[in-house]
């Protein structure tokens, strides 16, 4: 248009860079060809014409949380002839028109972390990773710690569900690993850790924890109840974990552990190199924590029981057998997620393995029949009908064998012959050597014969040391005294 001020229009559309026609028809109409273009009409007839103002409008005023799948489908229930294809148009008419009338809705603030003033807590439910332990599946949660500046994190195994004593035990084992402790601890509303208990058992789990809190000098504080993003930067690490770890146990190859420390290990080493890869920024927010008290504190529950004739007592709804000797005492119980210490006086006794009360509500059993064989074996017929029969054989192929005892024998001789088993087995110390005896027998349908199996694990007298001890005279006494003198 500068050029026509001067040229003609086939030399000015030349100057220019464009075609004489295309010079003319912007000399006839300046606008760009995006502007000059109508608006395209609808090709085909809105399939909600008739009833998205009249039907769908009210429903979503009266019900602003009415998801737009209902609504299709209610629609479809008035409307029989409204074709399944329209599912998608009517979802992004609903999506525009919350747009611009929709409900305000909540906003997530973003904050900014400084170095060494929080830490965050929260519990995670592992059960879909399928983690096999001792081939039996592992139902456990995962406690998890983690400080949003640096990205350290710890992982501890819980076996029981949210509890106080889960808290402390990996909050301590966190933060004596971390080296230090923040100036604040937030968590969730423990709300879990509080079901099923009293007015008085709530306060004095609140002011524990408030104490545990105060021992590392941190200020305990907690984000609304179901309100999970306040806790986000925990409630997204724990996706990331266990991705990772999901990943990790398909690189190895299994999920199954030999034992709960295996995969106690397995999990700390992928946490380990996880935090190395921060270590320069955990290492400058060190810098930032508090220094840690002389010792950890408390992170067990305590309890007194007294050891019935039974040869054992019962705690939150689990019978613990005991050696005999302790019937009639009474034990302090100090209460670990994952054992029992027995303490009598101010000596710990032994260390039990936690039970847990079955999903029915019926009694858990922690049996050790070391405890019980040397009066099972004076009544051995106590056997058949015993309360904790099953918890009492120490691996598979004794109750299997006992099973078949009792299909193939008569009941006394069954019992007979099963209590000399766990005898022999206690006191030779072959417990799982006679286990592997045992299956064999069991697979080739043979019962186990006692004689044999005696004389099998019966100490071997060419296997005894032969000891000759040489008496010294007592001369050399004299000598060595006088020696000593001179």
């Amino acid at each position: 248009m500068k050029f026509r001020h001067i040229d003609p229009v086939s030399v000015a559309a030349a100057r220019a860079g464009f075609s004489t026609a295309t010079g003319y028809r912007l000399l006839e109409d300046p606008r760009p060809p995006s502007q000059r273009q109508a608006t395209r009409g609808r090709r085909r007839p809105d399939p909600l014409a008739d009833i998205f103002e009249a039907e769908i409008i009210p429903l979503l005023t009266a019900s602003p949380g009415l998801r737009a799948v209902a609504i299709f489908e209610e629609m479809q229930r008035r409307h029989p002839e409204l074709d399944a294809g329209v599912r998608r148009t009517l979802e992004r008419r609903i999506r525009a028109w919350r747009a611009v009338h929709g409900a305000e809705r909540e906003v997530i603030f973003r904050q900014t972390h400084a170095p060494g003033r929080m830490a965050l807590s929260d519990f995670t439910d592992m059960a879909d990773l399928g983690v096999i332990v001792a081939g039996a599946p592992l139902d456990h949660l995962l406690y998890h710690f983690r400080l949003p500046w640096s990205g350290f994190e710890h992982a501890h195994v819980v076996l029981g569900g949210e509890s106080f004593v889960a808290l402390a035990a990996g909050l301590q084992d966190a933060l004596w690993s971390l080296g230090g402790s923040p100036h604040e601890h937030r968590s969730d509303s423990l709300s879990a850790a509080f079901r099923n208990l009293d007015a008085d058992a709530r306060t004095d789990l609140t002011q524990r924890y408030e104490a545990l809190c105060a021992h590392y000098r941190m200020t305990p504080s907690r984000n609304n109840r179901s309100i999970a993003h306040e806790n986000g930067s925990i409630e997204s690490a724990h996706g990331h974990i266990k991705r990772a770890l999901r990943d990790a146990l398909l690189l190895r190859g299994s999920a199954a552990f030999d034992d709960l420390a295996e995969y106690r290990g397995f999990l700390a080493e992928l946490v380990s190199r996880k935090n190395r890869r921060q270590a320069s920024r955990i290492d400058a927010e060190r810098a930032h924590l508090q220094t840690l008290p002389d010792r950890r504190t408390c992170d067990y529950e305590e309890a007194i029981v007294t050891v019935t004739s039974s040869s054992g007592f019962t705690l939150r709804k689990v019978f613990y057998s005991v050696p005999s000797r302790l019937i009639g005492h009474r034990l302090r119980i100090r209460l670990h997620d994952d054992r029992l210490d027995v303490v009598i006086g101010g000596t710990q006794l032994m260390t039990l393995p936690r039970g847990r009360a079955t999903p029915d509500g019926k009694h858990g059993h922690v049996v050790d029949y070391r405890h019980v064989i040397h009066s099972l074996r004076r009544k051995p017929m106590a056997l058949l009908n015993l309360a904790y029969r099953d918890k009492l054989f120490p691996r598979e192929a004794y109750r299997r064998c006992f099973e078949q005892l009792l299909e193939r024998l008569s009941e006394r001789d069954a019992c007979r012959i099963m209590v000399a088993l766990l005898a022999l087995a206690h006191e030779r110390g072959c417990e799982a050597e006679l286990a592997a005896y045992l299956a064999t027998d069991l697979a080739e349908s043979r019962l186990p014969d006692l004689t044999a199996l005696r004389a099998r694990f019966a100490p071997d007298p060419a296997r005894l040391p032969d000891v000759t001890v040489t008496l010294v005279p007592l001369a050399a006494y004299d000598t060595l005294l006088c020696g000593e003198a001179a």
